[in-house]
């Protein structure tokens, strides 16, 4: 029938929503949207499903007397919405393998020579789930990720993805020498810059003075950028807004590396899209593709 969007239950007879879903990417890649009672943020089955290439998740509704229902449809309505836009190019079951960690374990001790920062809103998690696992660990470098995700969630999130990374994935705290061989995760609660102390650089961790303003993301490519210089790389990824814009701008006039994931390829094209606009000698590309473009950076 080729539909415009499919939505998935977890628990279904005869096969159950990930095998479908794993099929379905394999066979007929279809916009999927999971709608289940239990694909609840920072679950691990809507990480399994958002890996396997579900676009995006919502809880199934529910008439528990203190969840407005109207709400709850308006949001399912609005992400299936967004989710017959994204582009079929985008919408892959993309492989991804539990990793002996053992490049990572032979960087430890050595002095990070690159920063990587990431930063990511709405429709984030999808795209992590598709660059971090297929990131190298060959170079002396540590990736910084700020994920406009909830901070409660975030824990059950870096738990998840360290064990299909090749990389060490942790969550950021405050004052934490920066490892090459690491990946740290921040929310956007929080602001996360770079420091350097007695010559190594050290993780800065403080909560976002201005919550409703978003610029976290600006923050750390700024950071970045003005310790490593044209040693910086910077990802744009999915997102409502214009966080980074002004970040990945420094980036690239101090001799940077910058990335936007394709805005015709994400879930929330906003983001993407404004920062595009503002730089257009960054790269754009699809979220499968950015793992490759920053190896070619770390290796230049």
């Amino acid at each position: 029938l080729k539909p415009d969007v499919v939505t998935l239950d977890v628990e279904m007879p005869v096969m159950d929503g990930l095998t479908t879903i794993k099929h379905l990417m394999i066979q007929a890649p279809t916009p999927t949207v999971m709608l289940s009672s239990m694909t609840v943020e920072g679950a691990d089955v809507t990480f399994d499903a958002l890996k396997y290439g579900a676009v995006d998740f919502v809880s199934k509704p529910s008439n528990t007397g203190t969840v407005d229902l109207e709400e709850q449809t308006g949001e399912i309505e609005r992400k299936v919405r967004l989710a017959a836009e994204v582009e079929l190019e985008a919408v892959k079951y993309v492989r991804a393998v539990s990793h002996e960690k053992a490049e990572a374990l032979a960087l430890a001790g050595k002095k990070c020579e690159r920063l990587v920062a990431l930063g990511a809103a709405e429709g984030g998690y999808g795209a992590l789930l598709k660059i971090l696992p297929h990131l190298t660990a060959k170079y002396p470098a540590a990736y910084l990720v700020l994920f406009y995700a909830p901070a409660r969630h975030l824990e059950s999130f870096v738990r998840y993805i360290d064990k299909l990374c090749p990389l060490f994935v942790r969550r950021a705290e405050n004052n934490t020498a920066i490892e090459a061989g690491v990946c740290y995760l921040a929310s956007g609660e929080e602001y996360l810059t770079v420091h350097e102390q007695e010559g190594n650089f050290v993780l800065h961790l403080s909560p976002a003075p201005f919550s409703t303003r978003r610029g976290s993301i600006d923050m750390l490519f700024f950071s970045a950028a003005e310790r490593m210089q044209e040693k910086s790389v910077a990802v744009v990824l999915s997102g409502m807004g214009e966080d980074g814009g002004e970040g990945l701008e420094e980036t690239l006039r101090v001799g940077g590396t910058g990335i936007i994931q394709d805005p015709a390829g994400s879930l929330y094209r906003e983001m993407p899209g404004a920062v595009a606009i503002r730089c257009p000698d960054a790269k754009q590309l699809p979220d499968t593709g950015i793992p490759k473009s920053i190896e070619e950076a770390l290796a230049s």
